[in-house]
């Protein structure tokens, strides 16, 4: 169970901060996670405690965050069978809300888009929205685990990749 002041990870909402446990109406005995996303303005979730239909984890710490940051050159890229389904594949990795996944994500993405600009191609429309989805949830989660801003992530990654 997660406690107020906790930030956590709330599925595709990203990054959330726990500003509430407790029933929603007196008598109730269900308890409720109420939670601030981080990087969504004027938003709150109301979330059951034992909701296992959305992935709820903590963040990484500062020391699991630069961990993750200097293993992130070995991490492969999504296993694409089905080009037709790739959107499918981003998908079911950014559901995981795994970080490792968000890489190959990433990876994949930016492969394919290498390989489509030598061939004198613009990046597909999915591509980047996944892509965009994707960095957005990895730079959130890690800028609060280093205690840093979005953009200062990225420079951070580029230097220690």
């Amino acid at each position: 169970m997660f406690n107020v002041g906790d930030f956590i990870i709330y599925g595709n909402s990203g990054v959330c901060k726990v500003m509430g446990v407790g029933p929603l109406d007196e008598g109730d005995d269900r308890e409720y996670y109420t939670l601030k996303p981080v990087y969504i303005r004027d938003s709150t979730i109301l979330t059951p405690v034992d909701n296992d239909r959305v992935v709820m984890r903590e963040v990484m710490t500062r020391e699991e965050a630069t961990d993750f940051i200097s293993g992130i050159k070995d991490i492969g890229t999504l296993d694409v069978i089905d080009e037709r389904k790739i959107d499918h594949d981003y998908k079911r990795a950014l559901l995981t809300c795994d970080p490792s996944e968000i890489v190959k994500t990433i990876k994949t993405i930016y492969i394919r888009t290498e390989e489509r600009q030598a061939e004198g191609k613009k990046a597909t429309a999915s591509d980047s929205k996944y892509c965009h989805i994707a960095e957005d949830n990895l730079y959130g989660e890690l800028a609060i685990s280093l205690d840093m801003d979005k953009e200062e992530v990225r420079e951070y990654i580029h230097l220690n990749v």
